[in-house]
């Protein structure tokens, strides 16, 4: 038996926060139920054909759940998605803002008729501010969160290679329902979990505002490199090829010059150390 076998999950999602966060709910055993939009569905599928003729995108966040197409702005579909709530442990959505509850999917509106349920609303800027009513694209919340001002070159900035802020997103999602369904088992009550891209990515730069503390210098850009560990990141050998280094402590450090380098006077020679890193492994 896998953990949430039992557990029914109703999601109107797209793209890739809420997909990814109830892929993970599929893959410990809850029944997840997509509803997509006729005609196209869910817009993931049309990234790419590179899987089949499927999209790499929609096949990884997708694989376990059951799919269901239908105009929610239709009397009928409205009373199909009424029978599904009734059935559902959980309601994920990531719709544009204001979307849900204009289908009388909010938890305001289903709390008194369904005091169980999870509602699980996952946006670009979150419930309030300034920025509630946006879009948001996952580009845009790596550079308003920070993110781009610490990686990449000096000369340049650099995104992440794959979708960080989705993936932040959907795995706080992912982490909150699964907490949120231990307290109903403690409490028989569901609650709503309001959760933000932007939100999210702030937590992941946490350190970078820390190790900025009290006007201190911001961390720099510094490609593979690490801004305040040494060595940390790539190297030039002898042969002309480029090695991965990741050292985090003196007594790694101390191993690495006894068994790699076979210089161990340099763990205690930080001069040499100076003397020698330009061509650490020449």
């Amino acid at each position: 038996m896998r953990p949430l076998e039992g557990i029914t999950v109703l999601t109107l999602e797209h793209a890739v926060a809420a997909p990814f966060c109830t892929r993970q709910l599929a893959d410990l055993g809850a029944r997840v139920i997509k509803i997509e939009r006729p005609g196209t569905g869910d817009f993931a599928r049309a990234y790419d054909t590179r899987v089949n003729g499927q999209a790499s995108y929609f096949v990884w966040l997708n694989r376990s759940k059951e799919s269901l197409t239908l105009d929610a702005k239709q009397p009928e579909a409205r009373d199909i998605l009424a029978r599904l709530v009734a059935q559902a442990d959980v309601l994920v959505q990531n719709l544009a803002p204001g979307a849900a509850a204009r289908l009388g999917l909010s938890y305001e509106a289903l709390r008194a008729a369904h005091p169980r349920l999870i509602v699980c609303d996952i946006s670009g800027y979150g419930d309030d501010g300034p920025y509630r009513d946006k879009k948001a694209y996952d580009l845009l919340i790596q550079s308003e969160a920070g993110f781009l001002s610490i990686t990449g070159t000096p000369e340049s900035p650099a995104k992440a290679g794959c979708s960080i802020a989705d993936i932040s997103a959907g795995m706080y999602a992912y982490s909150n329902i699964l907490t949120a369904l231990i307290q109903r088992g403690r409490t028989g009550q569901g609650c709503r979990i309001d959760l933000s891209m932007l939100e999210s990515m702030v937590e992941w730069m946490s350190h970078a505002m820390y190790y900025a503390y009290n006007g201190a210098a911001p961390p720099v850009r510094a490609g593979a490199a690490h801004a305040s560990i040494y060595p940390y990141g790539p190297f030039p050998t002898g042969d002309g090829k480029v090695i991965m280094l990741g050292l985090q402590n003196e007594r790694e450090w101390a191993t690495f010059c006894q068994k790699v380098l076979m210089r161990p006077q340099l763990a205690a020679d930080a001069a040499a150390l100076v003397r020698t890193s330009p061509g650490l492994l020449a």
